[in-house]
């Protein structure tokens, strides 16, 4: 019959907030279980896509889903084209195709591309000599004999025309070709090393964690507030890593360099954050106008700032700067403490995504990569397709026709499930490949058989020889950077690809052009006060910017960390950037790593 007494306590603790869900999906936290249960909304419920070219977005399968908007500015000489961010916008037209002989391409806003006559003397034959030519004349291609002062050479960058006299094609001398803009990171003590194009020509300058300089070549630069490394652009603004702070990506405007938005791991998913000492971006990958791969890498919980282990996260993102997916990268070569890090990020035409990761055989930027390569592909919308690991040391990746090129392999591998393609392997690592529509076309390369430099196409699909271009009596070396370019050799007459690079010759440093499809010489014309081949060089409409000067490894991860280098725009009236699969080694000149088209 005693008295017992039970003393209880309690503490209210308010409930914690779940990480920010991505598109048809909730998060809530289960008060049973103390943790965050994620659900997906149900089918029809309206959603906002993160793209403004998507109409009527509705859930489904946990999927934000919609219609395209269509655009149509009612001229047939535009293309109309649908921006993600801008909505519908309409941009010039790729020119009309002519008949190839004696009819050009024109184009009537009403009704789109016609025929009309080239003009007379544009040559249409085989037959382009002093004595006989074959040329239009009245819109038909008739032999003649031409008179004097007929052009019967065509221009390059550095060379007028050829005019006859009498039977003799006569040519000025050439010319070097001269910068009408330089700027010298070491004299101005700035660690600049990277170079992006936009669309119009102007040029932002990168470094590693310093301000990027946005139309460094216009009239009135434009330094960024804060920090970042490893740029590129998309949807016609600069995209940078770790700006503003390290663990952030932010999308600027650019031409005041203001941020249109900023997405930081730590707070949207801070369960996978927790712990972890330090988190920072890795790389960056254009899937579509839509989607962005973003490569987050951490020092796990419990290690210090020179631990080698590391922690990867994928993210993608919607042109808005919203997640689409998250997850952690789990692979026995990722847990190993040797630095891996992703040293080739690409995406195919389709938006598919393809990551090369490898172990770091030093210590500190730039990386530089060691084998084996852990291979990873995943969809657009980062959901895992297949892995695997080859036994050669991780590069840059391209893509063509699904096809994947490492840049230390010898054999493509498909796209569809990693596996070799064919029996063809190449006689040399592919390096820094350049593709076509038609061919992959390797790094220039010295052949110690031919005894020179080289450069070789190879017939897609198959991989077969197809020509080879030697660089015969060059002491060299031909710089490994190469890139795709259109030129129009004679007026009148559609231009071709052609790949265009640099090297050095008896004389000195050269830009040279040579056509991608039968590897035959375009162009070569020498380079003003230059001791070196450009380690890097971005196309832009008339225009080749070219960078030299750097001091640290070109093959790293990022090239030239920390260098000081030198920026040169040389104008090139008629040279253009090509549109073709794979042009460049990040991609086209905004280093978007997206296969074209």
């Amino acid at each position: 019959g005693g008295e017992v007494r039970v003393e209880l306590r309690g503490e209210a603790n308010p409930v914690p907030d779940c990480p920010t869900p991505v598109a048809c999906h909730a998060a809530t936290f289960d008060l049973a279980t103390e943790t965050c249960v994620e659900t997906e909304e149900p089918d029809g419920t309206a959603c906002d896509p993160g793209n403004a070219c998507i109409q009527g977005a509705m859930c489904t399968a946990g999927r934000c889903r919609g219609t395209e908007r269509v655009c149509d500015d009612g001229n047939a000489c535009t293309t109309d084209v649908c921006n993600p961010l801008d909505g519908c916008t309409a941009v010039p037209a790729p020119p009309c195709p002519g008949d190839g002989r004696c009819q050009v391409g024109a184009c009537d806003p009403k009704v789109g591309c016609t025929l009309a006559k080239a003009p007379d003397g544009t040559f249409c034959g085989p037959e382009r000599g002093c004595d006989a030519a074959d040329v239009c004349l009245d819109g038909t291609c008739q032999r003649r004999d031409p008179p004097d002062n007929f052009t019967c050479a065509p221009a390059s960058p550095c060379q007028g025309p050829g005019k006859c006299r009498g039977s003799v094609c006569e040519r000025p001398a050439a010319t070097a070709v001269v910068p009408d803009w330089t700027y010298d990171a070491y004299s101005n003590g700035e660690a600049l090393h990277d170079l992006l194009v936009g669309p119009t020509g102007d040029v932002t300058l990168v470094g590693f964690f310093v301000p990027p300089l946005l139309d460094a070549a216009g009239p009135v630069p434009v330094r960024a507030s804060t920090s970042g490394r490893r740029c590129m652009l998309w949807n016609d603004r600069l995209l940078c890593m770790d700006l503003p702070l390290s663990g952030q990506v932010s999308l600027l405007d650019r031409v005041t360099g203001a941020p249109r938005w900023t997405f930081d791991l730590t707070t949207a998913r801070p369960d996978f954050t927790q712990g972890l000492t330090t988190v920072f971006m890795a790389r960056l990958g254009v899937m579509q106008p839509d989607r962005l791969a973003a490569l987050f890498e951490a020092y796990p919980a419990g290690t210090s700032r020179d631990t080698l282990c590391r922690q990867y996260f994928l993210v993608v993102l919607d042109a808005f700067g919203r997640m689409v997916s998250a997850q952690a990268l789990q692979d026995p070569l990722l847990a190993e403490c040797n630095h891996p890090h992703p040293y080739g990020v690409a995406s195919d035409a389709a938006g598919d995504l393809y990551v090369a990761f490898g172990q770091t055989q030093n210590v500190g930027a730039p990386l530089y990569p060691g084998a084996p390569t852990l291979l990873m592909a995943f969809s657009q919308d980062g959901v895992p397709r297949w892995r695997k690991t080859e036994a050669f040391a991780a590069g840059e990746l391209a893509i063509v026709n699904g096809l994947l090129l490492n840049e230390r392999s010898t054999q493509a591998l498909g796209t569809r499930d990693g596996q070799p393609v064919g029996s063809q392997t190449f006689p040399r690592r592919l390096g820094r490949a350049l593709a076509t529509s038609a061919h992959v076309i390797p790094s220039p390369s010295e052949d110690d058989t031919a005894g020179a430099w080289t450069l070789e196409g190879y017939a897609l699909p198959e991989l077969t020889p197809s020509w080879t271009h030697a660089f015969q009596g060059w002491p060299g070396p031909v710089a490994p950077e190469v890139r795709l370019a259109r030129w129009t050799t004679w007026p009148g007459q559609p231009p071709e690809t052609v790949v265009l690079g640099t090297g050095m010759d008896a004389r000195g440093p050269v830009l040279f052009a040579v056509s991608a499809k039968d590897g035959s010489q375009v162009f070569q014309c020498q380079v003003s006060n230059a001791a070196t081949p450009a380690q890097f060089l971005e196309l832009g409409p008339d225009s080749v910017v070219m960078m030299d000067g750097a001091t640290s490894c070109g093959e790293c991860d990022p090239p030239y960390a920390y260098s000081q280098a030198r920026f040169r725009r040389f104008p090139i009236p008629g040279l253009k950037p090509a549109e073709e699969p794979w042009p460049g080694t990040f991609g086209g000149p905004g280093h978007d790593h997206h296969e074209g088209r």
